[in-house]
């Protein structure tokens, strides 16, 4: 159930980063953050996870999955910054279909937009022409399934969709922005000997031998560059050189500082957004002003036709 017809306007608000380790990850993620809490390496930091604490308004100190359930919603997007010093597992993630069949609430369709990049940086994405379930799992059983996989050298400004069901691996060098459904199911295939437990049987009933996955160019609009427009999410990056913005947004959302600093107002709330921060803005709140000097952020949205229960 949408905010907006519960019949409290819920006013945007500022969401505290959770920082989840990963054996992949960096011990420091400077510029973007300096403390993290832990001296473990740092993959992901969760910007909408459901352990993100608010910071202001009416909800402060409680967590996004607390006023979720108090306002009898969901948050549909799961926001993440991702930092990976070494390869990520070769992985692939069901759809809504098949995570239904297993019990879980969706799928997990994604996207990533790419804010580092060194140069010669890929990411692993599909599988190559031919290759089927047998190929693959073959390949894992000897420890050759690199070589089955599609690499995309990627750049900063970059925009890649991950559909469910795509085989994939992000690879050193990158700092990613993924925005994807609300799900951390992830079936492992291969993970170059690392400890950690596969999920060979169910990721290959999940893996699809062609999908959408790939590059999205990027479309001017009216003061603003999508970045890509899928089912569950919408992209955008808005540049704020000086003055300000205005905005409704058409489903729960947040906008994400990537440069600068700026405020976001709505009502009497002014929010405070700068690099690696988050303010979540629900559905129903109303036109939302951002103004900034030197900002740029990025807006992310959950379409309602999704028809998923939202805030």
């Amino acid at each position: 159930m949408p905010i907006g017809t519960s019949g409290t306007r819920i006013e945007p608000f500022l969401l505290r980063p959770w920082f989840s380790e990963r054996v992949w990850g960096r011990k420091s993620l400077l510029p973007w953050y300096g403390e993290t809490g832990t001296a473990e390496p740092v993959g992901e930091a969760w910007l909408t996870g459901p352990q993100c604490v608010v910071e202001t308004g009416l909800f402060a100190g409680e967590t996004l999955a607390d006023v979720a359930e108090e306002l009898g919603g969901d948050f549909p997007l799961l926001v993440k910054l991702l930092f990976p010093e070494e390869k990520l597992s070769v992985q692939v993630h069901p759809d809504d279909a098949m995570a239904h069949e297993v019990g879980e609430a969706r799928g997990k369709t994604e996207c990533w937009y790419v804010l580092e990049a060194e140069p010669g940086a890929t990411v692993a994405l599909g599988l190559k022409d031919g290759v089927g379930v047998k190929e693959v799992e073959a390949a894992v059983a000897d420890g050759s399934l690199e070589s089955l996989m599609q690499y995309v050298p990627v750049a900063v400004g970059d925009m890649l969709f991950v559909d469910a069901g795509t085989v994939h691996a992000i690879g050193p060098g990158v700092v990613l922005l993924e925005t994807q459904q609300t799900s951390d199911v992830t079936y492992r295939l291969y993970d170059y000997g690392r400890p950690r437990e596969l999920h060979l049987e169910k990721g290959l009933r999940a893996m699809k031998t062609k999908t959408k996955a790939g590059k999205i160019a990027p479309r001017a609009m009216d003061g603003f560059t999508r970045l890509i427009e899928e089912q569950y999410f919408v992209v955008d990056r808005f540049e704020v050189a000086s003055g300000e913005v205005v905005m409704t947004l058409e489903g729960d959302g947040c906008l994400v500082g990537v440069a600068g600093s700026g405020v976001v107002r709505c009502g009497e709330e002014e929010i405070p957004l700068k690099k690696a921060q988050t303010v979540v803005v629900p559905l129903g709140s109303g036109p939302v002003l951002v103004s900034g000097d030197g900002l740029a952020f990025v807006r992310c949205v959950a379409p309602v036709q999704v028809g998923e229960l939202q805030l």
